[in-house]
């Protein structure tokens, strides 16, 4: 009965009008006819910076169905979720597929390329803050105008993927945004049970203004389309593991949304983060971690300590509340005013049901 529940919440989303029917589909340069998997770019033409080609591939089914965007690398330094979705592009046959899967891989170029934490070294701007973006923007804000309509508006689900960044030891979650509209909620949730990742962050404070999105699963989620943002991966590594839960995660939302043959893999007990504490550092100087990602600290516990350039300790930060580390400093350089760590404080499931039954 888990099964069916599951599957009847799918198909609650699904209209004529969301259903991709199309002979072909097109994102950015890339033109697909059924049964075909074609790479291309969108061209971010050149304005008060340079021009952008980000790399898409578009995978159209043998059969109609669901359109699924998947997006990684809008923090270039973020390379397990890059890899992911190289290796999911590989991976999909469009012999197999239902409906659509339109992949970016690696949306901030100029990052990865110069290896360049958070931000797009042309215009530094984060490129998941400027959403639903603007053609008489930095490249930054062109690129995520683009997105919005070549990747957003065209699909009917999105996952956002991510990982620790460079400086960031980060144990793998997911976050949830929770809407008004409760159908909508339901299917975004049960994407994020079927992705698999066991600690999940619960969001009711994302924008909820199409026009002012700001991030891009938002702006997916503001337009009436279930999606979720996933992270696994830390301090730039390309562990196997973290590789692994992210192309697995995907095919598994995929078997939910009945875009692959076979059942989806969902986990049954995720931890539900409600609440997230940022712990700032008050001092720049060298950083020393002294709890790991993914340690159950106490509140007033000491997860790390600064020193200046000589090694006299000049800060201790301490846990505001008690909860599990979802990530820690990666690196010794420290600024005044960056994060530290990230505690998550657990609660219950915001959607109470009874999956047994």
């Amino acid at each position: 009965m888990r099964k069916l529940a599951a599957a009847m919440i799918a198909l609650t989303i699904a209209s004529p009008a969301t259903a991709q029917d199309r002979a072909t589909f097109t994102a950015g340069t890339a033109t697909a006819a059924r049964g075909q998997k074609v790479t291309g770019t969108i061209e971010v033409p050149a304005a008060s910076d340079a021009a952008l080609s980000i790399p898409v591939a578009v995978v159209h089914g043998t059969k109609p169905g669901k359109v699924l965007a998947l997006v990684s690398g809008a923090h270039g330094t973020e390379y397990a979720s890059i890899i992911a979705l190289e290796r999911l592009i590989k991976l999909l046959d469009p012999a197999e597929v239902s409906g659509t899967v339109i992949i970016l891989p690696l949306v901030n170029v100029p990052s990865f390329e110069r290896k360049i934490a958070h931000v797009n070294p042309v215009d530094g701007k984060s490129m998941n803050r400027f959403y639903p973006g603007k053609m008489d923007g930095t490249q930054t804000e062109r690129a995520s105008f683009l997105i919005t309509k070549h990747v957003v508006e065209q699909c009917d689900h999105l996952i956002d993927l991510h990982g620790g960044d460079i400086d960031e030891s980060l144990r793998p979650y997911s976050y949830w945004t929770r809407t008004v509209n409760e159908k909508q909620n339901a299917v975004s949730r049960e994407m994020l049970l079927a992705f698999g990742l066991d600690h999940i962050i619960i969001s009711t404070e994302r924008p909820t203004d199409p026009a002012a999105s700001r991030y891009l699963e938002n702006t997916a989620t503001t337009r009436g389309k279930p999606s979720i943002t996933v992270e696994a991966g830390y301090a730039g590594t390309v562990d196997a593991e973290d590789v692994n839960a992210l192309v697995n995660g995907c095919l598994s939302v995929m078997r939910y949304l009945k875009m692959l043959p076979g059942l989806p893999s969902f986990i049954e007990h995720p931890v539900w983060i409600e609440k997230v504490a940022t712990v700032a550092s008050e001092q720049t100087g060298v950083f020393y971690a002294l709890v790991r990602r993914g340690t159950y600290v106490e509140q007033g516990m000491k997860v790390g300590y600064v020193t200046d350039y000589l090694g006299k300790p000049i800060f201790e930060a301490r846990a505001p509340v008690a909860g599990v580390v979802l990530f820690i400093r990666a690196v010794p350089s420290m600024t005044k005013g960056e994060t530290v760590a990230n505690i998550g404080v657990a609660g219950r499931d915001p959607i109470s049901t009874n999956r047994n039954q």
